[in-house]
């Protein structure tokens, strides 16, 4: 007969001591299921932490990867906006430099218009002698001031200022006159027996031929108004001299 195989126990034992002289030492028997429990609890837990710490490293690792592509796309918005700074920087300067040149040249302009503006006032002033040459003058004692030069023959009749024709006629004493406005409140009057060299209507300058000067014709009656009134051309004269 086949003789029976006994099953052995296994039994596992937990010694206890201690260093201490009087220490007693103590003894466990933990069952195999208990420990194998044990053991696979721990296993469990083992791996659950490092499953954990695994789950929590990719993760971080995650995050870090997405702070880091926040922080490149930052980065290259404000490199991109550095740039869009710089241009509209250069922009700026570029239109106060425009600007600039056009306040200088409309400063330049307004300077010229103001000249231009003085110089046309100076100009429409009757204060140019009537005469190209030389002339002798006798005033008038009586009646409206009234200056009469005798000229040689060559001399010529001139606008004292500029302005515009506003008459031609003919004149009893004289022969024909001109009277000329200057836009200002003055107005010359030349009386002289010559062909008048103007018409009705004409715009002159200052130095416009009004009258030439001969052999009979050498006399100027030459007056002037102010306001509507006559005054003494020496007085305008006597402003350019």
């Amino acid at each position: 007969m086949e003789s029976k195989k006994h099953k052995r126990k296994t039994n596992h034992v937990v010694i206890v001591t201690s260093d201490a002289v009087d220490a007693n030492v103590r003894q466990f028997r933990i069952k195999p299921w208990l420990l194998q429990t044990i053991i696979v609890i721990l296993c469990v837990v083992l791996g659950a932490f490092i499953g954990y710490f695994i789950y929590e490293e990719r993760i971080w690792v995650d995050t870090w990867k997405t702070v880091n592509q926040k922080n490149t796309e930052l980065t290259d918005q404000i490199t991109l906006l550095e740039e869009e700074k710089q241009e509209l920087q250069a922009q700026v300067e570029s239109q106060n430099e425009k600007i600039q040149i056009l306040s200088e040249t409309v400063n330049q302009k307004t300077q010229s218009e103001s000249e231009l503006a003085r110089q046309l006032e100076e100009q429409s002033l009757p204060t140019e002698f009537p005469l190209t040459g030389s002339a002798s003058m006798e005033e008038a004692q009586e009646g409206d001031p009234i200056c009469v030069f005798t000229a040689s023959a060559g001399t010529m009749v001139v606008a004292a200022a500029s302005g515009t024709v506003t008459a031609v006629n003919d004149d009893g004493e004289y022969g024909h006159n001109v009277w000329i406005d200057h836009g200002n409140g003055y107005v010359t009057i030349y009386r002289n027996q010559g062909d008048v060299m103007v018409n009705q209507g004409d715009s002159v300058v200052q130095g416009t031929t009004l009258f030439l000067i001969g052999e009979e014709n050498t006399t100027l009656g030459y007056q002037m108004m102010k306001d509507g009134a006559y005054i003494n051309p020496m007085d305008m004269l006597a402003i350019s001299g």
